[in-house]
């Protein structure tokens, strides 16, 4: 397994290659390194990898190119299970819609078919790190077939429920609240930045926020007590 680290912009992308391909392995990590925002942080075939070196790479994008393996399930398990809050790139090797339906459900956001270009998977990348999702035209119909399916067995909740938050999460949200950095706050309650920095990732998604201001004043407004 490959690891590489050098002084690169804050803004880089971390990267993490799980891809068995070794061709398209090598190809990728010499394509990524002459981007000045991608950085790839580890590359490996599956079987000189571990979840636990993946993970522990902070990648902010998992590129991988089946899911046909133990180590999809075993790493979507894992980031379940707030070790990481990583996006994913499947590079598939077939346009089958159950795969990749089998695919989002286990929350893949960048999904590539084999034909794609350089281009196509270095966008994908970017893409799925501000948030977006990717997917071929052909594929993307069979996403709108599949929610009109279910559209009229989900009812429409027209009043958001109020999120359950842990203690830890509302310890969080009082000191982000008073203006404290993820270093300040990982010092405050002996934690690692690392894991602050996840914790107050996964409140953002829980209250559907963009910002930690936005996500402060939200839990105010469901009756948190959150002082300033």
């Amino acid at each position: 397994m490959g690891s590489m680290s050098e002084l690169v912009p804050s803004s880089s992308i971390r990267t993490f290659l799980l891809i068995e391909n070794r061709l398209l392995r090598e190809a990728l990590v010499r394509l990524f390194s002459k981007r000045s925002d991608l950085l790839v942080v580890g590359q490996s075939g599956y079987a000189e990898a571990t979840a636990v070196a993946v993970l522990d790479s902070q990648c902010d994008v998992l590129v991988i190119d089946s899911l046909q393996t133990p180590w999809f399930s075993a790493l979507t398990a894992t980031e379940n299970a707030d070790r990481a809050s990583f996006k994913m790139v499947v590079i598939a090797r077939e346009s089958d819609e159950k795969h990749f339906l089998a695919a989002i459900r286990a929350g893949v956001t960048g999904y590539l078919l084999q034909d794609a270009s350089a281009s196509d998977v270095v966008a994908a990348v970017r893409a799925v790190y501000r948030g977006e999702a990717v997917c071929p035209p052909q594929l993307c119909s069979t996403l709108f077939r599949f929610v009109a399916q279910m559209g009229p067995e989900t009812p429409v909740q027209t009043v958001a429920s109020k999120p359950d938050l842990t203690l830890r999460q509302q310890q969080l949200v009082a000191l982000v609240a008073k203006g404290l950095t993820n270093k300040e706050i990982a010092s405050r309650l002996n934690l690692s930045e690392f894991t602050v920095r996840n914790h107050i990732h996964r409140i953002l998604k829980q209250v559907d926020a963009e910002s930690r201001s936005q996500a402060v004043e939200t839990i105010r407004s469901y009756g948190y007590s959150i002082s300033s």
